[in-house]
This record gives C-alpha cells, sequence and structure tokens, in this order.
C-alpha cells in the first residue's frame, strides 16, 4: 500500500536518520533554513557526504546566509571551494545567491518551478529543496533514492532510460505529509542499508515487498549502461618563481576551472608536448582524462607581470591560494620534488 510504503520509510528514519550539518532532525520541531538546505544540495552533487561536511562548515562559517554569499567577492568563493571539483557549481552558486538577492528580496522562492528560474538549479535542486526546506511534495530522486525505487520495484531497464519508470513508481508514493523527511528518509536508506554493495537487505524496512531481494544479482541494479571509453589529453603549465613567490594566474570565467587561481600555461589537447617537464601528473575528468607537466620558465618580472590577471604568490603559502586539485596535485609534487 501506498500509505504502508511511505509510514515504513518515515519510522525507519525518525529512528536511523543520519546526523547531518545542514538536516533538522526528525521530529525535533526545527525549521529548515532553505539557504543552507540549496547550499547542500549544491555541494553534494557528484559529491560524498564526507567530502562536503567540511566545505558546508566553512561556507556557512564565512558566508551565513544567502546575502552574505551574494556580497562575496567571486576569488574568494572560487578558493573556498578548491578541492571539490566541478567547479561550474561554485559559479551558478554564486549567481543563484546574486539572483536569490536581488530578484526575491534575500528569500528562495517555494515551488519547484520558481525555484527552477535560477542559475544553476535543475529539476533535482528544485525539488529536494521544495521538499525539504518547503514541505512541497515534490518527487525527489538522487542516485539513492534512484537505486532503492530500482531494486524495490526490480526495474530493469538500463539507465538513464529507467528514471521514467522510477519517477513513475516514486510518484504516487509521496506523502502530503513530511515529503521532505521522506525524501531525506530515502536518501539515508541508500545511502547506509540499500546500498551499491552487499546490500543489509535484513534490516531495510521494505525488505517484505522488495521484489529485488533475494535475487543473485541485485547488486546490478540499477542496470547502468556500458561506460565510453575517455579521452586523454595532454597540457603544460608553467613554473615561474622569483624571491620565493610563483606567478600564479586566474583563469578565464568560463570553461574548465573557470575564475580559479592556477599555474600559467597553454591549452590542453591530444598531442604529448614536445618539451620535458619537471614533474607531471595525471587527472581525471568528467569526459577526459588529463596529463598535466609542469616546466619551468625563467620569464623575468616584467614578462610575467603582463600576464592576464596574475600575481606573485608566496610558495609557503600556497596552502591559502585556492588552487584546485589539479594544480593542488602538481604543485605537491613540486615542492616534494624540491624538498
Amino acid at each position: 500500500m501506498i500509505d504502508d510504503f511511505a509510514a515504513r520509510v518515515l519510522g525507519w528514519y525518525d529512528r536511523s536518520a543520519r546526523v547531518l550539518p545542514w538536516r533538522i532532525a526528525p521530529n525535533s520541531g526545527g525549521v529548515p533554513d532553505p539557504y543552507r538546505i540549496w547550499l547542500a544540495e549544491v555541494m553534494l552533487q557528484q559529491t560524498t557526504v564526507a567530502a562536503v561536511a567540511g566545505y558546508f562548515a566553512r561556507f556557512t562559517g564565512r558566508w551565513p546566509t544567502v546575502a552574505d554569499l551574494a556580497a562575496a567577492d567571486d576569488v574568494d568563493v572560487m578558493a573556498a571551494w578548491a578541492g571539490l571539483g566541478y567547479y561550474a557549481r561554485a559559479r551558478n552558486l554564486l549567481a543563484c545567491a546574486r539572483a536569490v538577492v536581488a530578484d526575491h528580496g534575500g528569500r528562495f522562492p517555494d515551488s519547484e518551478a520558481a525555484l527552477r528560474t535560477l542559475p544553476g538549479i535543475g529539476d533535482y535542486t528544485a525539488a529536494s529543496v521544495a521538499a525539504i526546506a518547503f514541505g512541497r511534495p515534490a518527487v525527489v530522486i538522487d542516485a539513492n533514492i534512484e537505486r532503492v525505487i530500482a531494486r524495490h520495484r526490480l526495474i530493469e531497464t538500463p539507465l538513464p532510460m529507467a528514471k521514467r519508470e522510477i519517477r513513475a513508481a516514486l510518484e504516487p508514493l509521496v506523502p502530503a505529509d513530511r515529503p521532505g523527511d521522506f525524501a531525506q528518509a530515502l536518501m539515508d536508506l541508500g545511502a547506509t542499508v540499500c546500498t551499491p554493495r552487499s546490500p543489509a537487505c535484513a534490516i531495510c524496512p521494505l525488505m517484505a515487498d522488495c521484489r529485488a531481494r533475494g535475487r543473485a544479482d541485485i547488486e546490478r541494479l540499477p542496470v547502468k549502461p556500458p561506460k565510453k571509453a575517455k579521452p586523454h589529453r595532454h597540457g603544460l603549465a608553467h613554473w615561474i618563481e622569483r624571491d620565493a613567490q610563483v606567478w600564479l594566474v586566474r583563469r578565464p570565467g568560463k570553461g574548465m576551472l573557470g575564475g580559479m587561481r592556477a599555474l600559467p600555461g597553454g591549452d590542453w589537447g591530444d598531442a604529448r608536448p614536445s618539451e620535458s617537464g619537471i614533474v607531471s601528473v595525471d587527472h581525471g575528468f568528467t569526459h577526459f582524462d588529463l596529463t598535466l607537466t609542469l616546466v619551468r620558465r625563467e620569464a623575468p618580472p616584467e614578462a610575467a607581470d603582463a600576464a592576464a590577471e596574475g600575481r606573485w604568490w608566496p610558495i609557503a603559502d600556497l596552502d591559502a591560494a585556492g588552487l584546485p586539485t589539479l594544480y593542488r596535485k602538481l604543485t605537491d609534487k613540486m615542492l616534494e620534488r624540491d624538498a
């Protein structure tokens, strides 16, 4: 029964909910802060809860309201985001905060449709914020929920085609009461019980009518399409040093790692660089893998100072530069070599 499904999930959540810094505990009487819910949901896209927790604490400590974030300097926000990856999210974060302040009086709209008009907010984030922050009966589907429903209903259609079936199965199950807790309960269930490997079916509140329970191939659900081979690209980065400082530039606002501080260098392409470097690192992006090679440049200060949006940065204080992971890996390797 529909009501029974939601009751079982919510009853389990009341006993087993994860304690998360952006979450209001079930039955605590607390009121969710839309800003914190939105910020967490953006950070959690393509990123684990464990990786996000520290960033969330630093962001909310430094920018406790959406108005504070809207007024922040772009470089500061991009530096604070460094290491979380998928840097377009940070650019959209600023654009969204500024739109909320400029167009909505500093308050997030409370409907899915209105939320979707904000920069960087797609269907999932709109549904999640609407349900968790405002109690709207939205259909929230992340990877964890996808897995729970695909297994419970034994949906064997491969993703992404299965998404329509999963949504159709979930939509009538969303309760009018506590839809936000219901969404978070399913997220927790997928994260802690109905896990990708070795699901703990014996303690699942949905085990009685789960169609995949007991199947030897339960771990293959939801069925994923075969992975495509990613192209491999190559690039050069330049180490320009003087007086215990290194020259850093700010990458263009659009494109890979847009708006982030980085070492200067050329474009990335298919061809291997002809010159040998000091060190190199391999790094994986969503759509391609990259080998980035570091070469030393003995450029005079006036040549370096002519580069776009650059500055000398103390080598001993590189941790504070907010370099993205790719360049952090490269500078770490360089400094280990010179140690």
